[in-house]
């Protein structure tokens, strides 16, 4: 399988991605995230990062697309926003965490959206964007390429 070089807008449209992603507490919070649903109170108190920045943090995340909120009462809840997001983020860390295994984590990481665990994705269903999936191609193209090399 070959792909073509990026073009220029889409190298900038995947670099725009990656910082999303590409920042301590951000991470932090999507793992946190994976887990399932939480108020941004529990949010605070398991990382420490203090309501400020985790705001902020917690706003650059609902831009790029990657969680999601909804108030319940007085509480404002966050969740990973989608199968595709969670797969993003597992995908991150599995290929650059501190205790990352590339090669054995390409296989479960390719696996369909349907075998995440539940908390894994938000519990109501979101309306999948044009070229929902992606990441989960990105995925399986990396492990092929791994597998050739």
């Amino acid at each position: 399988m070959t792909s073509a070089p990026l073009d220029r807008a889409a190298a900038e449209d995947t670099a725009e991605r990656l910082r999303a992603l590409a920042q301590p507490q951000r991470l932090m919070i999507l793992a946190l995230l994976l887990a399932g649903e939480l108020a941004v109170g529990e949010i605070d108190a398991r990382t420490g990062i203090g309501q400020p920045a985790l705001s902020q943090q917690l706003a650059e995340l609902r831009r790029g697309g990657l969680v999601a909120v909804r108030r319940a009462a007085r509480q404002v809840l966050y969740r990973i926003a989608d199968a595709d997001a969670a797969l993003r983020v597992r995908a991150v860390l599995a290929l650059f965490g501190r205790d990352a295994h590339p090669a054995r984590s390409l296989a479960a990481l390719a696996a369909p959206a349907d075998a995440l665990p539940p908390a894994a994705v938000a519990p109501a269903a979101a309306p999948q964007p044009a070229g929902a999936g992606s990441a989960a191609r990105f995925v399986r193209i990396v492990a092929t390429r791994n597998q050739v090399t």
